[in-house]
């Protein structure tokens, strides 16, 4: 970590940090939710690496200090001790050099975002319901796992407990950042319940990771929605609500409609399916501008299009495989109960590696 300019550029990611503090704690600033929220969220995007680089510095200067003592007049036993200190504090200085370039690569904007998901059956029916319903529960359980707060903005439950499409929002701290590469098309291998001949049978669910965006990012012109208010149906179409408060809102422009009926509010409902609507047009137009990236520099781990299969869930062999690293665990019902860190640290890891063959081929 010589690099001159490597070490300004820290410098001055540390400086931008403590103006943030400051900013922070600015009574001006604390009474302006979006203000604070913009800072906080910035802040909470350099603080590793910030605290990386503090750390590396204090080694850096303690290697110093540790070598300037060999011109000291010691005995043998003292020098041996003093090298053994300097191999160990270099050992240490390595491995924050080789993390500040991971941290230093360009980060996805959206990492520290909320995010919401979308999970909808695919081809396979009843089976497929199901296998949306698995999903849901398992992303459910890592949010838990996670400490983060999930919430259920709409769903169409089938007869048996699968779900048509379930929509939901995951709230905590870097949600985006661990789910992002989830998007894509699930596969489930398994006898299903509805079976009676016991023949084994592929499924799919196609899972949509989105950033959660706020009124400030995507401002949607009230003149080019339509809403249209209907009564709540349950099960097999059944009122389960004796007002109109399922709210459908269509996005003019784009096509998008969006509907929310879980709320026994109308207010409610159509507050969900704004912020939904947002996410999805947030979606496109990020979406737009990765087009706009020169295919050479776009990470290989995968571009979370609906189409593509990232994954398989295979209940006879209990393995789950994902496509784009070439990985399986073979312990299926750990995974379903939430246990997805293996993946997503393995894809991530996938992610940064391919961002730092960019870096150096540049």
């Amino acid at each position: 970590m010589s690099n001159v300019s490597t070490m300004d550029k820290l410098s001055r990611i540390e400086e931008r940090y403590e103006e943030l503090e400051r900013l922070l704690a600015d009574p001006e600033v604390a009474a302006d939710y979006n203000r604070a929220r913009e800072y906080a969220r910035e802040r909470a995007g350099i603080s590793e690496l910030v605290d990386t680089y503090r750390l590396f510095r204090s080694v850096d200067e303690e290697l110093a200090e540790t070598r300037s003592m060999l011109d000291d007049e010691l005995d043998e036993d003292m020098r041996t001790l003093i090298k053994q200190e300097i191999a160990e504090l270099e050992a240490q200085q390595e491995e924050l050099q080789e993390k500040l370039r991971l941290l230093l690569l360009p980060k996805d904007p959206n990492d520290e975002r909320n995010v919401i998901m979308e999970i909808r059956a695919g081809t396979g029916g009843e089976e497929a319901a199901l296998f949306a319903a698995d999903l849901y529960r398992m992303y459910a359980r890592y949010a838990e796992a996670h400490r983060w707060k999930t919430e259920l903005l709409s769903s169409n439950v089938t007869g048996i407990g699968g779900f048509k499409q379930v929509i939901f929002e995951v709230q905590g701290q870097g949600a985006y950042s661990r789910l992002k590469h989830e998007s894509g098309v699930h596969r489930v291998q398994r006898v299903p319940v509805t079976e009676s001949s016991g023949r084994i049978h592929t499924s799919t669910a196609t899972v949509a990771v989105l950033p959660e965006a706020d009124e400030v990012e995507v401002r949607i012109d009230p003149e080019d929605l339509r809403v249209d208010v209907f009564r709540s149906a349950g099960h097999g179409g059944q009122s389960v609500n004796t007002t109109d408060s399922a709210v459908r809102i269509t996005h003019l422009p784009t096509g998008l409609v969006v509907s929310c009926q879980d709320e026994r509010s109308q207010l409610q409902n159509r507050a969900r399916a704004l912020s939904i609507l947002r996410a999805r047009l947030y979606d496109i137009e990020q979406r737009k501008q990765f087009e706009q990236v020169d295919s050479a520099r776009r990470a290989q781990v995968g571009t979370g299009e609906r189409s593509e299969k990232v994954r398989t869930y295979n209940f006879p062999q209990s393995r789950v495989t994902d496509h784009r690293i070439h990985f399986s665990s073979h312990d299926l019902e750990r995974v379903l109960a939430g246990g997805l860190d293996q993946f997503i640290e393995q894809l991530s890891a996938a992610e940064q590696a391919e961002q730092l063959r960019v870096a150096v081929a540049d």
